[in-house]
Order: C-alpha cells, then sequence, then structure tokens
C-alpha cells in the first residue's frame, strides 16, 4: 500500500463528506426556521425537531474540519520494520484469520477508506486496539479483550 496515496485518499473523502454535510446542515436549518414550519399546534415538533438535526449536522461537520485539518497540516512519519509504532504508522495486521489495515492517528476513529479493494481504517490510541498497538513493532504481536473474548492481532506491516 502507497502510504501517501492513503493519505490524499483521506484528504479527499474528507473534504467531499465535509461539503455535502455542510448542505445538509444548511438545508436542515432552512427548513427549521421556513415559515412552513411554524407549529400547527403544542404538539407539533418538527421546526423543533430540524432544529436539533441541523445542531447534530453542524457538530459532525465541525468534527470532519479537525480531523481534515488535522492530515492536511499533521506531518506524517515513515517508519519500518524497527519503528515503534506511534501516530501516523500505517499498519498492516493479521487478526481472527484475516487481514486489516489500519491508520493510527490522534483524533478521527472508525472513519474508513475504501482504496483498490482494500479498505482503511482509521484508530486512535484511546481505542482498544490502539493503545494495545502503541510502541509494539513489526513481527510483534498483541491481544485486547474485547467483552468476553480476546482478539490476537499480528503487525505484518508498518510504513
Amino acid at each position: 500500500m502507497n502510504k501517501q496515496k492513503i493519505i490524499a485518499g483521506f484528504i479527499d473523502q474528507l473534504q467531499k463528506e465535509l461539503i455535502t454535510l455542510k448542505a445538509a446542515a444548511l438545508a436542515t436549518l432552512e427548513a427549521a426556521t421556513h415559515e412552513e414550519s411554524k407549529p400547527e399546534n403544542e404538539y407539533d415538533t418538527r421546526a423543533l425537531e430540524a432544529s436539533y438535526l441541523a445542531g447534530a449536522q453542524a457538530k459532525r461537520a465541525g468534527e470532519i474540519d479537525e480531523v481534515l485539518s488535522l492530515f492536511q497540516h499533521l506531518e506524517f512519519k515513515n517508519f519500518d520494520a524497527q519503528s515503534p509504532i506511534s501516530a501516523t504508522a500505517l499498519l498492516e495486521l493479521e487478526g481472527q484469520g484475516k487481514r486489516s489495515h489500519v491508520l493510527l492517528m490522534p483524533i478521527g476513529g472508525g472513519v474508513t477508506l475504501r482504496e483498490n479493494g482494500t479498505t482503511v481504517q482509521i484508530v486512535t490510541p484511546h481505542s482498544l486496539l490502539g493503545e494495545a498497538l502503541l510502541g509494539l513493532r513489526q513481527g510483534e504481536e498483541t491481544e485486547i479483550d474485547v467483552g468476553d473474548k480476546v482478539r490476537e492481532y499480528k503487525i505484518i506491516s508498518v510504513q
């Protein structure tokens, strides 16, 4: 996997998502404040619900904007097999009989990118997996407790 291409893909995806979300929030806000949204009676909550939705959309847009800004301004480190894992590491893991790819970032956990048939997910040090990976090196293994199950992961590669 090409780390620079993955980073560019995340930036492009986040920019598109931000544009879409801002437009949706604006449309929802306009619907909430439109003349036709005035309550017809004391039980009509359409405008109130639309304003809550617009607020949630604006909050999510702010979160995406923060992750996007981080991608655009953070210096991404280059890792090799001997480098201890830290933020900005792109990892290939093997666990539960399958391979997965994660990008360790300070924020943005759960955001995924599909690139050339491969899914890359952002994981933060605040997650169980992210915390377990910090400081390890290529070839090492870790395990995390998820509910009543133990999941084991082997670090196949680090970039």
